[in-house]
This record gives structure tokens, sequence and C-alpha cells, in this order.
């Protein structure tokens, strides 16, 4: 048990701290794991419906306010994650810092991320069930989910690798913020570090793959109401698909989000204060 104190752990500490989490993880019990990435893929679901129903009538604010405040309602979804707990596939990108300090195998590392990867698809999907069956999308006469097609819209007609950069981007500030909530020691402490880099991520238009296992399917749901189509009016929706969210979004984010997690975060910490460390 740790020592009572209120100072902050320091980046050293922090870096311990999470290898030690990093190598618990490796070895929980699979259907525990399964059953936490599937809390958090519903919780960065709520966020997704948050920052769309905030966003959706923004025309009397200014584009920057506008991302600004989405992007601080998106925490929630972060917040129910550290706090409530559950396990998020782009926060266990840190685990590679205990992998490279031979602390967790690769297949243990790689069991961990498909488990989570595939429970936080199932629990964004469920909550995206249960959106689609409360007639949330009506809100403001559908203006909701003529909102909801439109962002899934953007996000399927970016760039293979404008997706991949802003994966990347986007994992950075994720871990980093999970980074800063091992630095605390209570709720408050940890829901402070969450709100900047997570508010920063989503003004600046970054993507991360969890939120976008509902933002896209969502899209792709509203989109066969004949009504909410007849609100967006005459915007190409050519690539708003399952190819086009699978191949076009999903993956380069997804691969972009690894990267910017493992290797500018948890690489980078590793080598500055657990390399050739370890057996002290």
């Amino acid at each position: 048990m740790d020592n009572f104190s209120v100072d902050a752990y320091t980046p050293e500490q922090i870096a311990k701290r999470i290898e030690k989490v990093g190598i618990s993880k490796s070895v929980n019990d699979p259907i525990s794991v399964l059953a936490l990435a599937i809390l958090a893929g519903a919780f960065i679901a709520f966020g997704a419906v948050f920052f769309t129903l905030v966003t959706y009538d923004s025309g009397v604010m200014a584009g920057g306010l506008v991302r600004l405040i989405g992007g601080l309602v998106f925490c929630l979804g972060l917040i129910l994650v550290v706090v409530a707990g559950a396990e998020l596939f782009t926060g266990n990108n840190l685990i590679v810092m205990a992998y490279v300090d031979g602390q967790v195998t690769f297949s243990g590392l790689m069991r961990n991320w498909f488990l989570v990867y595939i429970g936080n698809f199932i629990g964004a999907l469920g909550v995206l069930l249960l959106i689609y069956l409360s007639n949330h999308w009506f809100i403001g006469d559908g203006a909701v989910g003529e909102k909801a097609i439109l962002i899934a819209n953007a996000k399927v007609n970016l760039t293979w690798m404008e997706a991949f950069s802003r994966g990347i981007l986007c994992n950075i500030l994720v871990c980093l913020a999970v980074w800063l909530c091992f630095a605390g020691r209570s709720v408050v402490d940890k829901i402070v570090a969450i709100i900047f880099p997570i508010t920063a991520f989503v003004a600046m238009g970054f993507e991360h793959s969890v939120a976008n296992m509902y933002f896209i399917p969502a899209g792709i749901v509203a989109m066969q109401d004949s009504g909410l189509i007849a609100l967006v009016g005459d915007i190409d929706l050519t690539n708003l698909t399952t190819s086009g969210f699978l191949l076009d979004n999903l993956l380069p984010v997804t691969l972009g989000n690894i990267i910017g997690g493992s290797v500018f975060v948890a690489l980078f910490y590793w080598f500055i204060y657990l390399r050739g460390k370890s057996r002290e």
C-alpha cells in the first residue's frame, strides 16, 4: 500500500505503476477482461452520444467554441473508464511498457489487446442498439440523427493517411491522459488529468478507434431512415458503408492508435525511466 501523501506521483513512479498494472492486465481472467472491455466500449459510446447531442445545433456558436464544448462533454467516456473501472484498447497500448521490459509475453499482450478490442466493439454497438430503439436521433426534429450521419460521413471520407495520422495523434493524447491519471491520488485528480488531453484530441479532430466503433455505425444505421436522409440533403454518402467503415477508417485509425500509444508514449517513457531497471 502506498504511504499517505497528497503529492502527485513522480514520472518515474508513474512508469513503475503503469508497468505493474500492465503485468496484472496481461494475466487477468479472460472473461473478466472481456466484460470490462464491453463496459469501456459502452462508456466511450456514451461520450460519443453526448458529443453528438451537444454539437448538433451549433449555428449560433463559433466553430472553435463548438469543438471545445464537444471535447469537454466527450471526456465523460474516459472518466467513466478510469474512475468506474474498465478495459479500453487505446489505453491498454501502455502495456507495451511491461512487454519491452520483459515482464509481459507477446502472447499475453496480444491476448489482452484482442479481447479488449472485441469487447470494446460489442459495448459500442450495444449502446448504438439502445440509442436506435430509443428514437434519440429524432431530438430536434431529427437534427441529432442528421448530425450523426454527417459525423460518420466525414470520418469515412478521410484519406487513409489522414485517418492513420489522426489515429497516432489521438492516442498520444489519450495515453498521456491515462499517464497523468497515474500521477493522481484521488478521483478529482484523475478527472482533472483527463479533461485537457481528451478535450484537445476531440477539438482538434483526431481519430479514436473505439469512439468510431459507435460514431460510424451510428451514421450507417441512421441513414436507413428516409426522414433523416431528407434532412441531410444532397451530401454524397457513397462511402458511408460497412466496408468504408472497416477498411477506410477503422483499420488505419486502429494502426495509428497503436503506434501513437505504444511508441510515442509507452516506449518513450520506458526508455527514459525503466530501461535497464527492471531487476533493481
